[in-house]
């Protein structure tokens, strides 16, 4: 895939910090490479018909990712995140410039990560992004390639992404009550993606979702219930003013639920954002991460009778239609 081209390396740099934590927390002891089916996922995402090509699963319990191998053919792969745990999460994959992987993260973020977070919960701004300032130039080389949008607990989201060869970081950068994010708490880990490509295809989508900065999220038909396959089309992508690109995930929304705590509570540079507890009366059930422009990703959903909405993890979603409300008979 090609490289995503921003116009600020500083601006990507500070973006690329706050939501790739430094961690040493990672334990070898959570990977099961026999992952079974928790009784306790929801039925209503865990009953997703299985897809003829070979699913990659990924399992969270409690606050890990547990990966059933961390070496991957090049090619298309369906990902199913099976959320165990009690808190709503995504896993988002981060393509790392040539020659760097997570001990660089330690060795080269760690204390500027620190700084400036410090200095933000202060409200020292200026001095935050002068603390950034001090990562390392590579950061600006990460590319985005997708992933599951969030997933309410006790749930599953499957998407479909196509991976190049390389060195990628998986995490999740919800964040926890006390402001930090969960990559911190161990939501983070590292896959080896081989130069041998697969021979899987793209699933065939019942619905087309085109994303992007002049038209915002469009969806020409509206869904039936039941099981259905979207392709995300990104006919561009750009950094909003949280510092990330436009993605899109999928909410059933309850009738007394006030949309706007939603679209709050997805911008993550406020203080409440993307923090535990997620808001009340909001069901998610998955969606694709961020991608460059050009570049296509597939989600599942089972979709019940309801109100739902497609939405990006960025401000102002309405002013740029990036949420699109529709209903579900």
């Amino acid at each position: 895939m090609e490289a995503v081209h921003f116009k600020s390396n500083f601006w990507r740099n500070i973006f690329l910090v706050l939501i790739l934590v430094f961690t040493a927390c990672k334990n070898d002891q959570q990977k099961d490479e026999n992952l079974e089916e928790n009784e306790s996922v929801d039925n209503s995402q865990a009953t997703l018909e299985e897809p003829k090509a070979q699913v990659y699963r990924i399992t969270t319990n409690s606050m890990e990712f547990n990966l059933p191998k961390n070496t991957l053919q090049s090619g298309w792969h369906n990902i199913e995140y099976r959320n165990n745990s009690n808190e709503t999460h995504f896993v988002i994959f981060e393509k790392y410039p040539e020659g760097k992987g997570l001990a660089d993260t330690e060795k080269e973020v760690g204390p500027a990560f620190q700084e400036g977070m410090d200095f933000i919960m202060e409200g020292e701004m200026d001095k935050a992004m002068a603390a950034f300032g001090k990562l390392p130039e590579w950061y600006s080389k990460v590319e985005f390639y997708g992933g599951t949008g969030l997933i309410s607990p006790k749930s599953v989201a499957e998407s479909t992404i196509k991976l190049d060869p390389g060195v990628y970081v998986l995490e999740c950068y919800v964040k926890m009550p006390d402001g930090r994010f969960h990559s911190a708490a161990g939501m983070v880990d590292e896959l080896f993606v081989t130069n041998k490509e697969n021979e899987q295809d793209p699933p065939k989508s019942d619905y087309t979702i085109e994303i992007g900065s002049e038209n915002g999220i469009v969806m020409e038909d509206n869904p039936s219930a039941g099981i259905k396959t979207f392709r995300v089309d990104f006919k561009d992508q750009k950094l909003h003013e949280n510092f990330v690109g436009h993605d899109v995930h999928l909410v059933r929304v309850e009738n007394d639920a006030t949309q706007d705590s939603l679209t709050s509570w997805l911008n993550w540079s406020i203080p409440k954002g993307l923090m535990t507890p997620a808001p009340q009366g909001f069901k998610f059930i998955g969606g694709i991460q961020e991608m460059a422009e050009g570049k296509t990703g597939y989600f599942k959903a089972d979709l019940k009778p309801g109100n739902y909405v497609l939405v990006s993890e960025v401000p102002n979603q309405k002013e740029k239609s990036l949420l699109k409300e529709f209903k579900v008979e």
